[in-house]
């Protein structure tokens, strides 16, 4: 037996003896989607901590991730496996500039996208994700959405919506950054290959795809199109989640990645469940709060 195996071994028997579950997002590495019980996009994911009968939820994605996780499962452990595993996009926006705009734009709903703190949920009307985003702002009572922390996901809704969006000025860079020259050659090369791209990539990216969706869409497309070829504009980890439900069919990366996913190791994985270490923690006041606007998403989702 290899030292992989061996340690995938000893990850599943830690699972079984603690009544953990391993939760991990479709942008993680291909070997920790692989032994992970649920797999999925972060509404998914939510979902499923919800539901879980698990003591210990282990969450293999980024820090806000498992904050939500924690938030809505308060009973339960919470571990994230590398602590280091943080957002760009979340740090993209802080309590003190919320109230300020909230004071800016005085008759605005807050909209949270879930790629945000927990001080951020908790100060907010309403969260959602890029699955319920266009839903959850059509179903507040509010002509007017102050929405954070993704512009470029904000400007996507503002599209499909007759409110006025304002925008934050914050992004993934993940998505952000790519190069609208290299989806052009894919296409180019690839002739026969449908472009997908998730809503945080910027207008021009947006504008060259056949279809725009969350990762969850962005699968259920995949699965359903007969087509046999696709360009994948979001991180290249979810190619690995395509494959595994359709390997019969051709995926090209754009070269995308987040380094904050891919912090977490099988190692590190198996430290964390064998130490139950790295257990998140919010004040009781925040997680209340932010319970309330995730529970205000779970009513539209």
């Amino acid at each position: 037996m290899d030292e992989k195996t061996h340690l995938i071994a000893e990850i599943q028997q830690l699972k079984e003896q603690l009544n953990a579950v391993v939760l991990a997002h479709v942008y993680q590495d291909a070997s920790i989607q692989s032994l992970a019980d649920f797999t999925g996009d972060s509404l998914a994911l939510s979902k499923t901590a919800v539901s879980t009968d698990a003591d210990i939820i282990v969450f293999c994605g980024v820090s806000f991730m498992a904050e939500t996780a924690h938030i809505l499962n308060p009973e339960k452990t919470v571990l994230l496996p590398a602590y280091e595993a943080g957002c760009d996009l979340a740090d993209m926006a802080t309590l003190a500039q919320l109230l300020q705009k909230k004071k800016e734009y005085p008759h605005a709903k807050v909209v949270s996208y879930v790629n945000s703190s927990a001080e951020i949920k908790a100060a907010s009307d309403c969260c959602c994700t890029s699955a319920n985003a266009v839903n959850v702002v059509e179903y507040i009572d509010a002509d007017e959405i102050l929405f954070l922390p993704d512009k470029n996901l904000g400007s996507y809704i503002a599209e499909q919506t007759d409110k006025t969006i304002h925008l934050w000025d914050g992004y993934c860079y993940v998505h952000e950054h790519i190069n609208p020259k290299t989806v052009r050659t894919l296409q180019t090369t690839h002739l026969s290959a449908e472009t997908i791209a998730h809503p945080e990539c910027n207008k021009t990216i947006r504008d060259l795809a056949d279809v725009i969706g969350s990762t969850s869409k962005m699968a259920q497309y995949v699965q359903e199109s007969s087509t046999k070829e696709f360009i994948i504009c979001t991180e290249d980890n979810f190619i690995h989640h395509l494959q595994s439900r359709n390997p019969e069919k051709t995926y090209y990366p754009v070269h995308t990645t987040c380094q904050g996913m891919r912090h977490i190791t099988l190692p590190q994985l198996y430290q964390c469940l064998k130490e139950q270490k790295h257990v998140i923690t919010l004040p009781e006041d925040i997680r209340k709060n932010a319970k309330k606007a995730l529970d205000n998403m779970m009513k539209v989702s």
